[in-house]
């Protein structure tokens, strides 16, 4: 009995050890199983390496369009790998299906032809093949196979022909872009926009700009889908009268085209935030008084303007504008950069225009500078430009150099007698200034300031009276100097090279005499 008393225990132990082994191992399993991440389709993953394995390396004509970001993506694709891991794949976590493919500025050369396996990635939502180079090729009609697709970006990438109107095929996008492709000849007939403007009823953003749609009247605009908030048509090529109902929208370009028309009334709860009319032959002023929303307006100058206390971006240049500028305005709080130059507006320049960040006034009639003690409140005031204006007497530079952050200053083509400043602002004056034009201003020596200016890199004096020599001590401060413009003055010489890193020295028409310098080793 005791024989088998103890092997009735062996037997015991054994089956406790095994259902113990069995049981973390079923417990193991089921927990790996939850844990589990979907790897990539294997349909997807065959689409995706046969699609690349159609495509070479190179440099996009466009590839300077991606500030420096653009490198090659799909040297990561190892087909090998799990696909959702590559740069540029996003998957869905459930299925493991492509679900995103951005492939922008990744330096892909090649073509895209009506039958790539791209369009077997069935559920993608996201393509972005922005700025990449297919060359001279149509835009293949297969993409319409992408059903779900909700954003398409083919821009930058040189496509010629039609577009096909197939896309209207893909209703469930939300944006369409197909911009800068201007210099391969991509056209939109009237058939095409027009089954596209039916059939996209989801569609908020879309962007053609250069895209040949001379074609299409603009009237069919007023097709588009109610949910459009954006409309890019940057040089379009349109003509005609575009419909009332899509300044209406959030943001609109109508840049480079030939379109006219009045623009409606807006009431306060408009939703316009862009507004670029360059080139619009508007018909009327712009009734832009009620557009609170308003950051961006480029075009004719309304009466109610001032009014616009969320605009950040002011663009009036190269239009007809004359008279005097209000001297006071509190409206334009947020206003930071404005640009009125090539006009005819006379007077002087208030001080509330130099609120803004940059300041581009040249070209007009100004005459003088009102309130400048106010210049010593302007702290955000980098760029300011009041070149060919009808400033006379004497400029006192003492009243600019309380500019503590400006970088760049053009004062050149006045009607001034000279420039001053005290010397007790000599080594305090802009200490950031970068680039400074006094040409043409019949300076008669050289602006005191200059011998402290070390951050300055560009310096143009050229057609002023300054004479006689160029002492040591005057350009001793020019340690930065690249670009040194000293041509039409009356210099009859000077004691050494001004500055030790400069690129460019015009010395042209002077009176130079006697033995040149030494150059510098």
């Amino acid at each position: 009995m005791g024989k088998f008393t103890w092997l009735h225990q062996i037997l015991s132990l054994l089956l406790m050890l095994f259902f113990h082994s069995v049981f973390h191992c079923s417990l193991g399993l089921s927990s790996s199983s939850i844990n589990q991440t979907h790897l990539c389709s294997p349909v997807h993953h065959l689409a995706l390496i046969q699609f690349n394995n159609t495509l070479s390396i190179g440099d996009s004509p466009s590839h300077f369009l991606c500030h420096g970001t653009s490198y090659p993506k799909t040297k990561s694709w190892n087909e090998n790998t799990d696909c959702c891991t590559w740069d540029g794949v996003t998957c869905d976590k459930a299925t493991g299906k492509v679900i995103s493919l951005d492939l922008s500025c990744s330096k892909l050369a090649g073509s895209l032809s009506p039958n790539t396996t791209l369009f077997r990635l069935q559920g993608l939502r996201r393509l972005n093949l922005a700025y990449n180079d297919f060359n001279g090729e149509l835009i293949p009609s297969g993409i319409s196979q992408l059903v779900s697709l909700t954003h398409l970006n083919l821009s930058g990438n040189l496509f010629s022909g039609l577009v096909p109107s197939d896309i209207s095929l893909l209703s469930k996008l939300i944006s369409l872009v197909l911009s800068r492709t201007s210099c391969c000849g991509l056209k939109i007939d009237s058939h095409s926009f027009g089954k596209l403007a039916r059939n996209l009823s989801k569609l908020e953003n879309l962007f053609l700009a250069g895209v040949n749609m001379s074609n299409v009247a603009p009237a069919s605009f007023k097709n588009l889908s109610s949910s459009l908030k954006r409309l890019y048509l940057l040089a379009c090529d349109l003509q005609g009268e575009l419909p009332s109902e899509l300044f209406q929208l959030e943001y609109l370009d109508l840049n480079g085209n030939d379109l006219t028309g009045y623009l409606p009334t807006f009431n306060r709860s408009s939703p316009l935030m862009y507004l670029n009319l360059w080139g619009y032959d508007l018909r009327g002023p712009i009734p832009a008084g009620n557009l609170t929303k308003l950051t961006y307006l480029d075009g004719q100058l309304p009466s109610s303007l001032f009014n616009l206390t969320q605009l950040t971006y002011l663009d009036l240049a190269l239009n007809s504008l004359q008279g005097p500028l209000p001297t006071h305005v509190s409206g334009l709080q947020k206003l930071q950069h404005l640009h009125l130059g090539d006009n005819l507006f006379s007077g002087t320049i208030p001080s509330w225009l130099f609120t803004a960040q940059s300041v581009d006034l040249h070209n007009n009639s100004f005459t003088a500078l009102t309130n400048q003690n106010g210049f010593s409140r302007l702290e955000n005031l980098t760029s300011l430009d009041l070149s060919k204006n009808n400033f006379s007497g004497v400029v006192k530079l003492d009243v600019l150099s309380k500019l503590k952050h400006l970088l760049v200053l053009d004062l050149s083509n006045n009607k001034l007698q000279s420039w001053s400043s005290e010397s007790s602002v000599v080594n305090s004056a802009f200490p950031k200034l970068i680039t400074l034009s006094l040409s043409s201003c019949n300076g008669r020596t050289f602006p005191d300031f200059l011998r402290s200016a070390e951050s300055l890199t560009d310096l143009d004096l050229s057609y002023n009276k300054i004479q006689g020599s160029i002492f040591r001590w005057e350009t001793q401060g020019w340690k930065q100097l690249r670009v040194l413009n000293l041509s039409h003055n009356l210099l009859t010489g000077f004691e050494q090279w001004p500055g030790k890193n400069r690129q460019v020295l015009d010395l042209r028409s002077n009176l130079l005499q006697g033995h040149l310098p030494a150059l510098p080793s």
